[in-house]
């Protein structure tokens, strides 16, 4: 009876906090919002210009007074007012789509291996934006949940979750993390590759939007069907606007040497995973999500030099979203596997 009243008066939502991307899962809705994690502060009054979508269209476009900030880096709150901000604007969105009178239980993803101090501050920024309630799960965690691995059966997982800030990978087993490791490269830093490959070969400057748009159009990882575009930006030596064609041979030489320190990092966790969960990873693989499983010839390539077979989850961008709104389906039965104390996080590998 209470739980059918709770659902009645009350939302419950799961947010997957991403360095590059905010996803907010709704109760009974699914994924309702997918917005780039940036928010446009005028400096000028401290107001609050835009969120979301509208305020990405400003990154690099802004007066001096209007700033685009991006709350997060490397997956953890670095400016703590505009996170709250912007948790806020998510919850406000939501009421939007369902108003309901009572405050919501809000499940949140953080990478694995983040400080105590860091898991405070994305709870209090939480609590403050609405929340009646705030659970942290371990995105890694919520991923695996969200593309329905057998978390709590005594079988060994392993996934990797590429995201914007971090790439956090883990062997899962009961329940628990039982080896893990993260590490801050991932979908920004390989769009800082790319800029900087171009520097140094083209003597062009680019932004960060316009790296982005090149590693999603012709980034790779493997030889494949050539590509090129065309990337305009500003000449190192002269100053002036210019244009350049890229190919997708020049893109692979730029991403490779990051790609490698992920695998070399799965490599890692698989030495020191126990011999046991090995065979079951053998067996099963290993899953890709995140916005990072989608560079193409990725698999193929961690399958060639890891010898095991690697598999990209279906939708794995939402994967950490859908697995928040699994938890939030059923706390009883997920409660293990959050983070209620905060002395609870997996240390660093």
């Amino acid at each position: 009876m209470f739980s059918r009243l709770r659902k009645l008066y009350s939302n419950d939502v799961g947010i997957d906090l991403g360095t590059a991307n905010t996803l907010v899962y709704l109760g009974e809705h699914g994924i309702v919002i997918n917005e780039p994690s940036v928010v446009a502060v005028n400096q000028k009054t401290g107001r609050v210009v835009a969120v979301g979508n509208q305020a990405k269209q400003m990154l690099g476009r802004t007066p001096m007074h209007i700033k685009a900030i991006r709350p997060l880096v490397d997956g953890v709150i670095s400016d703590f007012e505009v996170t709250e901000e912007m948790m806020s604007y998510l919850m406000g969105q939501v009421n939007k789509i369902i108003n309901k009178p009572i405050n919501p239980r809000v499940v949140v993803g953080v990478p694995t291996g983040v400080t105590n101090v860091e898991i405070r501050a994305v709870y209090d920024a939480t609590k403050n934006a609405g929340a009646r309630e705030v659970y942290i799960v371990e995105q890694p965690m919520a991923a695996a949940i969200g593309i329905r691995l057998p978390i709590q059966d005594a079988v060994g997982s392993m996934i990797v979750d590429i995201g914007g800030g971090t790439t956090d990978i883990a062997v899962i087993s009961l329940a628990g993390i039982v080896r893990s490791k993260s590490l801050k490269i991932a979908g920004d830093k390989l769009n800082n590759d790319i800029i900087s490959y171009l520097k140094d070969e083209f003597k062009l400057l680019i932004g960060e939007r316009t790296a982005e748009t090149v590693k999603i159009t012709i980034g790779g990882v493997v030889e494949g069907e050539p590509m090129e575009m065309v990337v305009r930006g500003r000449d190192l030596v002269t100053g002036l606007p210019r244009e350049v064609i890229v190919t997708d041979a020049d893109i692979r030489e730029a991403l490779l040497p990051s790609i490698i320190q992920i695998v070399d990092s799965v490599k890692e966790v698989l030495e020191t995973t126990p011999p046991e969960i090995l065979s079951d990873v053998m067996n099963k693989g290993v899953i890709l999500c995140g916005g990072g499983a989608l560079i193409r010839g990725l698999s193929s390539l961690m399958q060639s030099h890891l010898k095991i077979p690697i598999t990209v989850a279906d939708d794995p961008l939402s994967a950490v979203a859908r697995g928040t709104g699994v938890i939030l389906g059923d706390l009883d039965r997920y409660k293990e596997v959050l983070i209620t104390n905060h002395d609870d996080i997996s240390p660093r590998f």
